[in-house]
């Protein structure tokens, strides 16, 4: 199969991240009497990471204010969901699915002016592999490669261990990320990648601001400097675009103070569809969850489509499963479980808990979580289920608590990585389900013919829904709010980046 494509071109646009938000563009005097104009743009976000290294944390804010940007791969994944060459700018698979040939962008180079070769690239993926300290999802994403081969500086080859129909999709996303290699100790602390933008400063919690890379080897940013704010409150994120401290909010919080946007010639309101499934969790290392009608019970007692209009004002989409819509394999599963309260009721019975059940829930301090918790506590102790409601600090205590400890009995978050679908494969993820037929049709997509994958994920999904592995209560509304003189934002994310590298203002 050849994937060969011709050297980059302005690249296409992928949305802005679930926890990530654009802000606020400016242009100031250049100073020492010149008129030379320097444009700024503020990026709002709602979760700020406590860390900067994306292979060895798993806050999402890393990745979307990031990859693309400061750090880049082989290829990226444009807004329609297709596959750009990026520091490749082509390659192959051999007709036995057994390896990868990527011809290399011979002008690539790190910002530190440091040759980007397939050497680089080899140091970065066996890095993942095979370092301790990087994340196991970033492992598993890149499990099937066996080898790496450098036949030329400008030629890099994958061996794999068998096919894996997913793995182009996973190197271009964090999993596959070029760092410098003299800079791995350091990442933590000054990301160094090969991006039109360079790491500037950061203020944990607050403020992570990068700089125009002007030695960039492909096409340059618009932008002289990107700030990404961090708020913790919507409503003075949506102020604060209100006032013009901001020129984007990528994913409005709270969609319900919408309206204050709706004068045309200040602003562009953007609503599509985002990779980040709104799930409610149950830890199925608890017996109460190894009950398959308590799952269901659960799914029959929540009015999802009356807690979308509560949470979200409307925005969103109910999904049924784990899979978004900008999947090849999407179906729409919402009605596996109609609301039906008395089926709830009737299967909770029959688990031997007529007289009663409590549950703790423990969501991230995110608000669709926290708002969806206080409809989920209604909607349960509707039906018998009492539900102890405890928020935690995100993302380092939520973290800590559920992921890590398994501390929970139920909890709500969405999970915005591309095809997270797999990590229902994993007993040994934080929901600790364990379905070795599930496991199977993962294995099977993965491995096998690849006209077969989208058939054979169709049935993982229903799966999933069927056997009530959560609550997918509904897929997060991409929505987005720019300044009108802005263009370049896609309507749907498709990749874990919030994608500076295509925004640009008809200002200048």
């Amino acid at each position: 199969m050849d994937f060969r494509i011709g050297r980059r071109p302005l690249i296409g646009a992928a949305l802005a991240g679930s926890l990530a938000s654009l802000v606020g563009c400016s242009s100031k005097d250049g100073g020492s009497g010149s008129q030379a104009q320097v444009h700024d743009l503020v990026v709002g976000a709602t979760a700020a990471p406590d860390a900067l290294d994306p292979s060895t944390n798993t806050a999402a804010a890393i990745s979307q204010a990031l990859l693309y940007n400061v750090y880049e791969t082989l290829l990226k994944v444009d807004g329609k969901g297709a596959y750009q060459p990026l520091l490749a700018k082509s390659w192959t698979e051999s007709p036995d699915g057994l390896s990868y040939t990527f011809t290399l962008e011979p002008n690539a180079r790190f910002a530190s002016g440091a040759a980007l070769d397939a050497s680089a690239v080899k140091t970065s993926l066996d890095r993942i592999g095979q370092d301790p300290t990087t994340l196991a999802t970033l492992k598993s994403q890149l499990a099937a490669i066996d080898r790496v081969e450098t036949p030329d500086p400008g030629t890099l080859v994958l061996r794999l261990k068998h096919p894996d129909n997913f793995l182009l999709y996973f190197l271009a996303q964090t999993a596959g990320i070029v760092y410098e290699p003299s800079a791995l100790s350091t990442l933590n602390q000054k990301p160094a990648g090969s991006g039109p933008f360079v790491f500037s400063a950061w203020s944990q919690g607050e403020s992570l601001s990068l700089v125009r890379n002007a030695s960039y080897w492909g096409t340059p940013t618009k932008f002289d400097k990107a700030t990404f704010k961090y708020y913790a409150d919507p409503n003075a994120e949506n102020a604060a675009l209100s006032s013009g401290d901001l020129d984007i909010i990528s994913n409005v919080q709270a969609p319900q103070a919408l309206g204050q946007f709706k004068d045309t010639s200040r602003f562009t309101i953007l609503d599509g569809t985002t990779m980040s499934e709104v799930v409610m969790g149950f830890n199925h290392s608890r017996p109460v969850f190894g009950d398959i009608r308590v799952r269901r019970a659960i799914n029959y007692a929540i009015n999802r489509p009356e807690l979308l209009q509560t949470v979200a004002d409307g925005h969103g989409r109910l999904i049924g499963s784990m899979v978004p819509p900008t999947d090849p394999w999407y179906e729409d599963l919402s009605n596996t479980y109609s609301f039906d309260p008395d089926k709830a009721r009737s299967l909770l019975a029959e688990a031997g808990h007529s007289s009663g059940l409590t549950l703790a829930l423990r969501v991230p301090t995110l608000p669709y979580a926290t708002a969806a918790a206080t409809f989920v506590t209604s909607a349960l102790k509707d039906v018998g289920i009492t539900v102890t409601v405890d928020q935690l600090d995100f993302p380092a205590r939520w973290i800590d608590e559920v992921m890590t400890k398994g501390n929970y009995d139920m909890t709500i978050i969405g999970h915005a990585e591309g095809r997270d679908i797999v990590k229902w494969a994993d007993p040994q993820y934080y929901w600790h389900y364990d379905n070795p037929a599930f496991q199977k049709l993962i294995q099977q997509a993965q491995t096998g013919p690849a006209d077969e994958v989208n058939g054979i994920m169709k049935k993982a999904a229903e799966m999933l829904a069927t056997d009530a592995a959560a609550d997918f209560l509904y897929l997060l509304a991409n929505l987005v709010v720019i300044r009108a003189d802005l263009s370049g934002v896609a309507e749907n994310l498709t990749s874990d980046s919030f994608d500076l590298t295509t925004i640009s203002s008809k200002d200048f």
